[in-house]
């Protein structure tokens, strides 16, 4: 299932986009769209505020009527869409935003919002299609960077860059993620491990830690130090493998 959001001031527009939507549903089996129209900006980020409404991809026309946004830096109003994109940004919102416009005169502006893609009207099939593939491709590319973890009875999607290291604690393993969050986990080391183990970032030390080696800032034959300041003391005999996993991977990241 994947949320979508239509926002345009016109409703023809509303509806061609739409149908295209839905016609591309059609055609790709498995696929379920569930598609809201907004019919202006203030509406959206209504939805977004108060109805902790999150879409995965966002289609917004960048000239819609009603009040200018902010000036650029040559000190002309921004488009409201443009500036309604800002605002979205701001109240944290990480899907993809597409814009759709008669002109391309905002295209630069666009890439300030991390715009995905920025289609001038009227849009065509293929286009659209071509947009939709591959925020289907990236969608895909993103579940596989994610585990899902039972976090305090609920399931939490958590990002694997997100993961520095973590710690046995007796019968509970605690996850220390890189903005200072602690999770504690009811499962064994062997269970987190295997979730981790097919991702050559992720390197077993000893029976206690499970370390993320993207986050370790240096390492000796004796200890290794985070970039959160954990020092983590290896056993006996573990060094040379961990400095042949290190170099390993960073000799990959950097290919």
């Amino acid at each position: 299932m994947h949320l979508i959001a239509l926002c345009d001031d016109e409703a023809a527009e509303l509806d061609r986009t739409e149908k295209l939507l839905s016609d591309y549903e059609k055609k790709h089996s498995g696929l379920d769209f569930i598609i809201r129209r907004f019919e202006n900006a203030d509406e959206l980020h209504y939805a977004v505020m108060k109805e902790n409404y999150m879409p995965d991809l966002i289609f917004m026309d960048i000239y819609m009527p009603g009040r200018e946004g902010n000036a650029d830096v040559t000190g002309s109003a921004v488009p409201i869409g443009l500036e309604a994109a800002r605002k979205l940004r701001r109240m944290e919102f990480k899907g993809k935003l597409v814009f759709l416009t008669t002109s391309k005169e905002y295209a630069l502006e666009a890439f300030d919002v991390d715009a995905s893609q920025y289609l001038v009207k009227p849009v065509s099939e293929n286009k659209l299609s071509s947009v939709l593939d591959r925020f289907l491709e990236d969608i895909e590319e993103e579940r596989k960077k994610y585990i899902l973890l039972r976090i305090e009875g609920r399931l939490v999607r958590v990002s694997l860059n997100d993961i520095v290291y973590c710690e046995a604690q007796g019968k509970t393993q605690c996850l220390y993620l890189v903005n200072g969050t602690q999770c504690l986990l009811r499962m064994t080391m062997m269970e987190i491990y295997e979730l981790l183990q097919d991702y050559q970032e992720f390197v077993r030390i000893g029976v206690a830690f499970i370390v993320n080696l993207g986050y370790i800032n240096s390492l000796n034959a004796k200890e290794i130090y985070m970039d959160n300041g954990k020092k983590i003391y290896l056993p006996r005999g573990t060094y040379k493998g961990l400095r042949e996993q290190y170099f390993s991977y960073y000799c990959r990241e950097t290919e």
